[in-house]
């Protein structure tokens, strides 16, 4: 609720304290390589030391403060634009140095549910977040100001410290829920910190199954762009267009649900469902029949729920507790690389050539479904063999 409520109107915000439309893209931009890059180092970081609470709180606790703290900034007058963008990135800091811990924790605690339904439920509940950090902001903007708007959100970030800080203190090892949780390496086992950070001594099933989720993740037309083809094709309304949205990220929540409770019973062979519908959405989703069309942008949020929640699950399966906070870090890295580069290809082949934006997505999904193939096969026969 928190950081979507105010990454929400990032731009109206900055716009408000003087930015250009080029500091705006310069700061949420820079914010979100921060958030992705520096778990890079956040991973190992809590490998090494098992701070996998302390980690999580303190990142949790930057965006709970820091967001609020942004209903300071028209008060201070020529510094408020600096101020601005400061209290943005280190809400972006607070992210990369939660992620891998939190998804360590949550891969620990899920074993006594499943993982596949544990994630599944923790991305259905960030998407109620994702709804109503939004639709807070924007009645509270609309009876008062956006100033005020942030300043709201100071109550539900109290509220998420509150649980956290309750949940650590009953339950200050997760481990506990997991019989695969082994003593953390000597420090003569460890590697070098640069070795840590890019992932030296995960295995080569890990790497195959991150550069193929992040393939689908990369290929997978981003929203903006199908709102951009709605609007300049005449197919909807401006104001519809949000519409679209939400009904978007009720089918991702309602995705990664079910495809989580599918993954515990059936396995990771469920997730070979994703290359297929990435490949689907730029045929039907930049299309000219508005059926077709909508169609295209429900794939979309079934993929897209499927990719935030349970292909995580599976990194749990191939890493082994002690690194599995680094992994994660190497995960999203790996992730957000390709998302910029598929954005940008993206958009610059969709003013070319259509067809060609479909042909290379299907093609990169061809070369993912393999790796997620021969990636199962091996991890399969492994475990067989042990």
């Amino acid at each position: 609720m928190v950081y979507e409520g105010a990454r929400s109107v990032y731009g109206p915000l900055l716009a408000g304290l003087g930015a250009s439309a080029v500091v705006v893209g310069l700061v949420t931009g820079a914010g979100e390589a921060v958030a992705l890059v520096l778990r890079l180092a956040f991973g190992p970081l809590a490998d090494r030391t098992g701070r996998y609470w302390s980690l999580t709180i303190l990142g949790y606790g930057l965006t709970a403060v820091c967001v609020p703290l942004l209903a300071l900034a028209p008060r201070l007058g020529v510094a408020g634009l600096a101020f601005g963008a400061t209290m943005i990135l280190l809400e972006r800091l607070g992210k990369a140095i939660r992620s891998p811990s939190k998804s360590a924790l949550l891969a620990q605690v899920a074993v006594a549910v499943g993982r596949g339904r544990g994630f599944g439920v923790h991305k259905a509940l960030d998407q109620v977040g994702a709804f109503a950090g939004p639709l807070l902001v924007a009645g509270v903007v609309a009876l008062s100001s956006l100033w005020t708007g942030m300043a709201v959100l100071a109550v539900p970030g109290a509220i998420a410290m509150v649980l956290l800080l309750t949940l650590r203190r009953r339950v200050p090892d997760p481990g506990v829920y997991d019989e695969s949780a082994t003593v953390r390496s000597e420090p003569g086992e460890r590697r070098g910190w640069w070795a840590e950070a890019v992932g030296a001594g995960l295995s080569g099933d890990f790497f195959r199954y991150a550069i193929a989720a992040s393939l689908t993740t990369g290929a997978l037309v981003t929203f903006g762009i199908i709102g951009y083809h709605l609007t300049v094709e005449g197919l909807l309304p401006v104001a519809a267009v949000p519409l679209v949205y939400a009904a978007a990220m009720a089918v991702e929540a309602v995705a990664a649900l079910a495809v989580g409770t599918v993954y515990d019973r059936t396995g990771p062979r469920v997730l070979l469902v994703v290359p297929v519908l990435v490949a689907l959405v730029p045929a039907l989703a930049l299309g000219s029949a508005l059926v077709a069309v909508l169609a295209g942008v429900m794939a979309w949020g079934f993929a897209q729920g499927v990719q935030d929640s349970t292909i995580k699950a599976v990194v749990a399966d191939l890493v082994e507790a002690p690194r599995r906070a680094t992994a994660y870090g190497v995960f999203a890295a790996i992730q957000g690389l390709l998302a910029i580069v598929g954005g940008v290809g993206a958009g610059w082949l969709y003013e070319r050539s259509l067809p060609a934006l479909v042909a290379v997505v299907a093609v990169t999904q061809v070369i993912a479904l393999a790796l997620l193939v021969d990636t199962f096969r091996r991890s399969a026969r492994r475990r067989r063999a042990g």
